[in-house]
């Protein structure tokens, strides 16, 4: 599973660099690799079964002391 993953995003890169390299957009090839990066890394671990917090998690434990705090003012 992994070796599709990896022969996946090197196709996707062999397709995408080369044009933004010869147009010498260093930006976009900067950006195109880090997102291809994270994109590769997210599904490799899936793939392996590793769990992948949920990013509302991070907004539940931020708003619910919040919410708390605003329901007892309001009681």
């Amino acid at each position: 599973m992994i070796v599709g993953i990896v022969a996946t995003a090197s196709f996707f890169t062999m397709i995408e660099a080369p044009p933004l390299f010869k147009a010498k957009k260093k930006k976009e090839l900067w950006l195109f690799s880090i997102l291809l990066l994270i994109g590769t890394g997210l599904c490799i671990s899936v793939s392996l079964d590793i769990v992948i917090p949920n990013p509302l998690d991070l907004v539940y434990v931020v708003f619910k002391p919040m919410s708390r705090l605003l329901d007892n003012l309001l009681k």
